[in-house]
């Protein structure tokens, strides 16, 4: 059952930050792996949003579909996801950005399990790393639509 968290701060808004990880359609743009993002729907809920999406994954000869389920909370800035279906017994994250001195706070969080052992035992031995590119990808992401900050 890896998990990762990670806490840096960042030359951005925490507004910046937050609609850059909402923007969910955007993924295959800069996440890496992401082969596709599709958004199910979207469902105003008042003080937060829930969206349905489906990501493909490809990495080498493994691709699966999997959705989840990705709950926005503008007034927190804060995004979780919860796993619906696909090669997971379950994915859970969660994303919190708050201003600070000098920029953005941004929180993440992530901890899953795949259904299928030798998958799961392949992770394990790059979870760490895959996790950290992905952060990355979003510091880099947010480089590219901000400036330096």
């Amino acid at each position: 059952m890896p998990t990762h968290s990670e806490t840096r701060v960042l030359p951005y808004t925490a507004d910046q930050m937050y609609a850059l990880v909402a923007d969910v359609a955007s993924y295959p743009q800069f996440l890496p792996w992401t082969a596709a993002a599709r958004i199910r729907s979207t469902e105003d809920k008042g003080d937060h949003t829930i969206m349905l999406a489906d990501l493909v994954i490809s990495f080498k000869v493994f691709r699966e579909k999997f959705g989840s389920k990705v709950t926005l909370w503008p007034a927190k800035r804060q995004i979780d996801t919860e796993y619906i279906d696909g090669p997971f017994r379950y994915l859970q994250s969660r994303w919190q950005f708050a201003d600070v001195e000098g920029g953005c706070q941004v929180s993440f969080f992530v901890d899953f399990e795949f259904r299928n052992r030798l998958l799961q035992g392949a992770a394990g031995m790059f979870f760490n790393e895959a996790m950290q590119r992905v952060v990355r990808a979003f510091e880099r992401r947010a480089q590219a639509l901000h400036g330096a900050g």
